[in-house]
């Protein structure tokens, strides 16, 4: 059975990240789907999260939801990699224009008129 996620506040940027993704789900009070930002750190040796409102996801048309791992496992222990700062720079970027072409990296050829 997984364990209760405790949740923060606020987050540092040179604090180590396990974990940064901008999904969209459902708001709170279900007044549409907004487009959240949820970090993953460790606070007291235990997994601590922290969630930001983006939006509405109205204001994210064409831009992909994100996950960007914070670190590798390493055999049984996970090794982080990557803070706060780091990870929530490379979303910005990411958000801001994707640096590959998707269908490239998937394999896909297109095809041209």
């Amino acid at each position: 059975m997984p364990g209760v996620v405790v949740g923060t506040h606020y987050v540092i940027k040179d604090e180590p990240c396990m974990g940064l993704y901008e999904i969209n789900e459902q708001s709170l009070g279900n007044k549409g789907f907004h487009r959240y930002q949820i970090v993953h750190v460790v606070r007291n040796d235990r997994p601590a999260e922290y969630r930001k409102d983006l939006g509405p996801v109205s204001q994210f048309k064409g831009i992909d939801q994100l996950r960007i791992p914070g670190g590798v496992v390493d055999g049984n222990k996970f090794q982080i990699l990557h803070t706060v700062g780091e990870l929530m720079n490379i979303a910005d970027d990411l958000r801001g224009d994707c640096p590959f072409d998707k269908a490239e990296l998937a394999g896909v050829h297109r095809i041209k008129d």
